[in-house]
């Protein structure tokens, strides 16, 4: 047999253009299948690649920094478990939400969704709010109940909706919250009814929960784009408002590409100068519920905001006064804490070495002086969900943490009107759902059955949907609290 002639060189292997990082699990952004995924790092920039065997393959954008993103493993801290679990392990996360025994973490902060109605109809909306439910004082005060039995002493509940100041009992809803020791109590507001009802404003006043203020920009066209209708001048007449009755405020963004992510150094900034404001939270925004058109490998990530805030400062912050949340996953959220006094603008990571502190790979040993307080604790606790901005409690963490280095004073009120929080947090989408992620998610949705269910899983495989409609069509008294197991 005569050997054939070689018409070509030899076979050359073909390297790709990614790094494998790591496999997980994820679901179907369509039928919500859970499916396995990976991790790849490509171009600087980290991707959830997966594939559903009816739907094909998708692609999403995780992070726009693969350095970063890669770093953050390092502030991972090992998780605190709840006192009591909801639900049992049946078919694997996230299918057994509620929370289960594989939930790798207790929930730092929870959520009441008091309603699902709301008095705008923003073209942005996770809850993609409308018509459905209103939750019953009695509700809410079982679900506040297995709260404390599931945690012992939680930290902090947001009254959230829909909208929930249009709930005629949102107040009394706080005060029972209150009245069961829960130190830090919160409503999630778009600022309408804070803005122009002042009976409304004198038992805010009274009561004196934080308000979680959605504020989106400082441009009209922000608004007109995000929640519909121009709103700037009524979000400054609420912020003014409360700040006439000295009530703190947390801003809350929502940040998309190409709409306001050139105001989120303004935003830090304004909220800065703000006689009422005590922090401002950025969240890109989650894909789920109602939302713009928008393509998955371009979405807004942490770094993204976090560029932004250094670019658009002046020279005010660096990127490494950011520090990843060790509670939660790491790579879901970062914050830093900044001390301000008229011009004077001191981050709190540049007079102490936070990132050592919050390493929990490398568990570099810091030399410490015996008589001072536990600065990792107190590092710990201000690097958490259950951080309320403008809270003593905060003010007297920052001084722990950094009184060596800064001279504060003694006087707590005072005091923690000068300090500033500043948190990133990204929220999943079914494009960019990781189930190791949502293991050791520590911002759960309470439902009245009594399952505590982590939030990105309520949003993106399906929980809200199931609640909403059981909710929309109970009869009154039909939901009860699950026993506990």
């Amino acid at each position: 047999m005569t050997a054939r002639p070689r018409t070509s060189g030899p076979a050359v292997e073909r390297e790709t253009d990614f790094i494998f990082h790591e496999l997980t699990r994820s679901i179907c952004p369509v039928c919500k299948r859970v499916i396995d995924a990976q991790i790849i790092l490509q171009d600087n920039k980290v991707y959830l690649r997966k594939r559903c065997p009816t739907h094909g393959w998708f692609k999403g954008l995780i992070s726009s920094d693969a350095q970063m993103y890669v770093a953050s493993a390092a502030y991972n801290k090992p998780g605190t478990m709840p006192l009591q679990f909801s639900t049992e392990v049946n078919e694997g996360c996230p299918l057994d939400c509620g929370l289960c025994p594989e939930h790798k973490q207790h929930t730092c902060l929870a959520l009441i969704e008091v309603n699902s109605g709301c008095n705008l109809n923003c073209p942005i909306c996770f809850a993609n709010a409308g018509e459905g439910f209103s939750l019953t004082m009695d509700e809410v005060e079982r679900m506040l109940d297995r709260f404390i039995e599931l945690e012992g002493d939680p930290e902090v509940v947001q009254f959230s909706g829909g909208e929930p100041t249009i709930h005629p009992r949102i107040l009394d809803m706080v005060r029972a919250a209150m009245a069961r020791g829960i130190p830090h109590v919160m409503i999630n507001t778009n600022g309408l009814r804070i803005a122009k009802d002042d009976r409304f404003l004198k038992e805010i006043a009274e009561v004196r929960p934080t308000i979680y203020l959605q504020f989106d920009g400082l441009e009209r066209e922000t608004y007109r784009k995000i929640r519909g209708e121009d709103l700037l001048d009524m979000k400054l007449r609420c912020l003014d408002r409360l700040a006439g009755v000295d009530v703190d405020v947390a801003l809350v963004a929502a940040v998309e590409r190409g709409i306001n992510d050139h105001e989120v150094g303004a935003l830090v900034k304004f909220g800065m100068q703000h006689p009422a404001v005590r922090g401002v939270v950025f969240q890109p925004v989650t894909h789920t519920g109602r939302h713009l058109p928008f393509d998955p490998l371009q979405r807004m990530t942490i770094p993204d905001v976090l560029h932004g805030i250094v670019q658009q400062t002046g020279g005010m912050f660096v990127e490494k006064d950011f520090v990843p949340v060790p509670c939660c996953f790491p790579t879901c959220q970062v914050n830093t804490y900044v001390y301000t006094d008229g011009d004077t603008v001191i981050p709190l990571p540049r007079v102490l070495p936070v990132e050592q502190y919050l390493d929990y790979i490398t568990n570099r040993t810091l030399p410490q002086i015996p008589s001072l307080p536990d600065i990792q604790t107190a590092l710990e606790k201000l690097w958490s969900a259950s951080a309320v901005a403008g809270s003593s409690k905060a003010a007297s963490q920052f001084s722990c943490a950094c009184g060596v280095s800064l001279d504060l004073g003694t006087d707590a009120t005072h005091l923690k009107k000068h300090i500033f929080q500043i948190a990133l947090k990204d929220f999943m989408d079914p494009y960019t759902f990781n189930v190791k992620q949502v293991m050791k998610c520590c911002v759960g949705v309470l439902v009245p059955d009594g399952r505590l269910i982590p939030f990105c899983s309520y949003n993106s495989v399906g929980y809200r949907e199931q609640v909403r409609s059981q909710l929309s069509s109970r009869r009154e008294g039909a939901w009860h609290v699950r026993s506990s197991k």
